[in-house]
Order: C-alpha cells, then structure tokens, then sequence
C-alpha cells in the first residue's frame, strides 16, 4: 500500500519503519530516499502519492499547517482518501481538521499513541482513535503494525480526548513518584531502596519502575520531553476552562512543568520533573 508518513521525529520515525518493514511503500517529505521511503517535495506530493497519509507532529498549528497550509495535505487528496493524525493536538481543533477533510470527500481519523520512544520501537504503542467506524477498520492493519492495544474511542476528537486523559494521569502520577522519592532522600532514606520496596506494594506502578528509576539514577536523556508534556497538560487545562471544569492537581502539575522549563529542563525526560521540586525545596543535599 501506498503510505504517506509527516513526522519522523523521536517516535515518527520508528513507527514509519515498522510500516516500511510490513512492506508499505512510504512516501515521506524533507528526508532522503535513504530513509526508507520515497523523499517527496512536498505534503501535497505525499499526498498525492499516497492512498492513506500519517501525521505525527508535535502540536496543533504543526498539524494545521501540514494540512492545510500552502502545499498542505488536503490540496494533494482526492476523494477516497484517509488521513489519520496521531500527534497529540486539541480534541476541540481535531474536530475542524476532520470536517475540512471529509468535505474533500476523505476521511479522517485521530489516533494519538502513548507509550513513548520505547513503545515506538517496539511497536506496542497504546493507540486511542476517533472517527468513523469504517475508516477505524480500513487503518486497523496498519495500527497493529505500530500498537498492540488499539481501541477505537468513538467519533472525531474522541482518541485526542483519551489521550489528553492519559497524560494527566501520567502527569499527575510523574509529579507524586517524583514528591515520594524526594521525600525519601529529605527524610535520609535511599531512594532507590524506598522506589523498591514500594515496587511491591500497592503503589507499584509502571511509572514508578521507569521513570522512578530514571529519577533514582538521574538521567533524564528524554523518552518524551517535559516540553512536549506541558504542551498535554496546556490542552487539559484549556480544556477544563471550556467545560467550566476544575481539575486543581492537573493545573498544579502545568505549572510545575512551566517551571521546569523556565529552569532549562524542557529538553529533558519529563522525569526531570524531581529537579524542579528539588529547587522549590532550597535544590540538592
């Protein structure tokens, strides 16, 4: 099948090469024929070329502007066409994207993963998807090539909502493993006995195996950077604000994150969290 993938960043690029290693032809833009794929001049071009088009970019005006901007997307399809974005945007702007594009006569699917770097490699992805059930059908077979557990939420802006709900419980879980171990190390425990002897009570977690462990041994090469998570956590909020909603621990969390990154931690492994509470406790003993 002819697949055009946008996006070959951290995770993009190992999930374009499961594709490539089922034997999907990928037609991919800015990169070299060495890539795997076949370079394109363009998204029109990828498009064009392709019977199903990928996105993977890092925010919302990112995927706005692959789509529809000038050589965007959408002048490059022709009806019969999917488009399945599996960035993480706005539930509320996913529901345009998917309205301009099924006017065209395509049709549209949001599909943000979690799972990281390391669930990309593997190809066991999480992935949540909205849109219509015939087109969740059509892109199955290719989710399975990128994911293990894939279920399709419901209609467009439904996989966008899953996922901004995945990531403030990954936040807000981040941020308490970060408190307890700080806590820890403050009260004169060691904090990588304290992170194993919780890993065999109730607060077990897989937060709390790989990213308590990063924290443990300081290094925070990043899986999923804090500056991509603010960006979650932001689309929370906002989100919250529309629905006249409080969510006080996922705004608190924000917060800690725009510190972190005011403090020159956004590149670094949304683990690095602990750092900033580090600071906010007079910095490291």
């Amino acid at each position: 099948m002819n697949i055009g993938f946008i996006g070959l960043g951290v995770m993009g690029r190992p999930m374009a090469e499961h594709l490539i290693d089922a034997s999907h032809t990928l037609h991919l833009s800015r990169v070299k024929e060495t890539s795997g794929g076949k370079a394109a001049a363009s998204a029109r071009a990828v498009a064009h070329a392709s019977d199903i088009v990928i996105l993977m970019l890092p925010d919302t005006p990112d995927v706005e502007a692959v789509l529809f901007g000038e050589e965007g997307v959408a002048s490059g399809l022709t009806e019969g066409k999917l488009v399945i974005d599996m960035s993480s945007i706005s539930p509320v702007a996913t529901k345009a994207f998917a309205k301009r594009i099924e006017a065209l006569g395509c049709d549209y699917l949001d599909a943000p993963v979690s799972g990281g770097e390391v669930g990309a490699k593997a190809a066991s992805l999480t992935i949540m998807v909205g849109g219509k059930e015939q087109a969740f059908e059509r892109a199955k077979p290719l989710f399975e090539k990128m994911g293990k557990n894939i279920t399709h939420v419901g209609g467009s802006g439904d996989g966008q909502t899953a996922k901004v709900a995945n990531q403030i419980i990954v936040g807000l879980t981040i941020e308490a493993v970060a408190e307890a171990l700080l806590f820890a190390k403050r009260a004169g425990a060691d904090p990588a006995k304290v992170r194993n002897a919780l890993m065999g009570g109730f607060a077990s977690s897989r937060i709390l195996e790989v990213h308590g462990e990063r924290m443990v041994k300081e290094t925070f090469e990043p899986g999923f950077r804090i500056r991509l998570h603010r960006k979650d956590m932001t689309l929370a909020v906002d989100a919250a604000r529309a629905l006249d909603l409080s969510l006080p621990n996922t705004a608190a969390t924000q917060q800690l994150m725009n510190a972190a990154i005011a403090n020159g931690d956004g590149e670094r492994d949304h683990s690095a969290l602990i750092r900033t509470l580090e600071l906010l406790a007079g910095g490291p003993r």
